[in-house]
């Protein structure tokens, strides 16, 4: 039977992976899940798989997920620190899936206390790739990637030579604004930018789907999770979604992964690699759909690409200084602080402030990285204050 756990369980990513794994309750035992404010979804999980520990992220909700949980013999802990303790854990397998830079300590101690991590937190790459990389290279453990993006370049490589790795193609649905003219998009409402036409996630990401920071953080995080050059990495907008990614050798050749837009094909292959399983997803019919298509990404509209190459360029501490940014930039949007434009206007100048400064090539430690991403956020919510509303 294998430990695993699940930070950010109440989210997309977390409970498409519980409902991989409630199908399969006697092959797992759940050590740790982990949530936000939705404490009525994490004590029923921690219930339903019975979790020997379940966490709230947020302190104000210890009371509730303890009276939640009263009686069923289930720990109860809530705060950054809890959740550190809970990844230290001993556990096989660990998904990562909390939101932002929060994910990157948990994923960390994970791995340095013997897991193997499934990466849904795109974040931990962005920041600290090499940090990642290396403590998980130092623990002898595996970092599995979750983004579906990722997970398809990871299997299209199996077996490969990376040396023969021309090029890498990652696609974009191009999000809920796809074809609206640029002027239309200063006027757009966080609710507006919520809905995503292909996926089912979380308003945060669904809402940097919709500006392209998702996709721009994807690009960074391919160049960190698999050590390719910034000129092997392209991005084209595939409404579709069946497409995930496609790799190209020097031969000409491109594999390309194609399956439904359903989170569970990438969770379900890092929960059973090396293996695969059968999964409860879509079986396409390639008449039905009949045709895929692909256009460029306008960098224009969509600044947060160029941006990214920006930042796989400058290395360092820059992938932390650019998630920062973005996060606290989001912030604003939601609270109507910004229109949907000006979140790459924040983040850009953000990085002209910050990426020249000599702390951005300080060695990549734990400590050189949240302090980078402080320095940032503090930018951030500065620039941000003296935007007009």
């Amino acid at each position: 039977m294998r430990r695993v756990s699940v930070f950010g369980a109440t989210g997309s990513i977390g409970q498409n992976t519980l409902d991989l794994i409630k199908r399969a309750p006697d092959a797992y035992q759940v050590v740790a899940l982990s949530g936000a404010g939705n404490i009525t979804q994490l004590a029923q999980d921690a219930q339903d798989l019975n979790a020997e520990i379940a966490l709230t992220a947020r302190d104000d909700l210890y009371d509730d997920l303890k009276s939640a949980l009263a009686g069923t013999g289930i720990e109860v802990a809530a705060g950054q620190v809890a959740l550190n303790d809970a990844a230290c854990r001993p556990a096989d397998w660990v998904m990562s899936a909390i939101i932002g830079a929060a994910g990157l300590q948990p994923g960390l101690l994970a791995l340095q206390n013997g897991a193997d991590l499934a990466l849904a937190n795109k974040e931990s790459m962005v920041t600290a790739g090499r940090l990642m990389r290396e403590t998980a290279q130092n623990a002898g453990r595996k970092i599995l990637p979750v983004d579906s993006e990722h997970s398809a370049v990871f299997q299209a490589l199996l077996g490969e030579d990376l040396s023969a790795v021309e090029r890498v193609i990652i696609t974009a649905s191009g999000g809920a604004f796809l074809g609206w003219p640029i002027e239309k998009l200063a006027d757009v409402t966080p609710q507006q930018a919520a809905t995503h036409p292909n996926w089912d996630m979380g308003t945060r990401i669904t809402i940097d789907s919709a500006s392209m920071f998702n996709k721009a953080l994807e690009v960074i995080e391919a160049k960190e999770f698999f050590d390719f050059r910034p000129s092997q990495i392209e991005v084209l907008i595939h409404p579709q979604s069946m497409i995930h990614a496609l790799v190209g050798f020097t031969d000409g050749a491109l594999m390309a992964h194609i399956g439904p837009p359903d989170m569970r094909h990438a969770i379900g292959f890092a929960l059973h690699y090396p293996n695969r399983a059968p999964l409860p997803v879509e079986r396409l019919d390639l008449r039905k759909i009949g045709q895929f298509t692909f256009q460029d990404p306008d960098e224009v509209r969509h600044p947060a690409l160029r941006l990214a190459r920006t930042v796989m360029e400058t290395g360092g501490l820059s992938g932390a200084v650019f998630n920062a940014a973005k996060e606290i930039a989001l912030d604003g949007f939601l609270g109507r602080q910004i229109g949907f434009l000006d979140m790459a206007d924040v983040v850009e100048t953000v990085m002209d402030r910050l990426l020249g400064c000599a702390d951005i090539n300080a060695a990549q430690t734990l400590d050189n990285v949240l302090a980078m991403d402080h320095l940032a956020r503090q930018e951030a919510r500065s620039v941000i204050a003296r935007k007009p509303i």
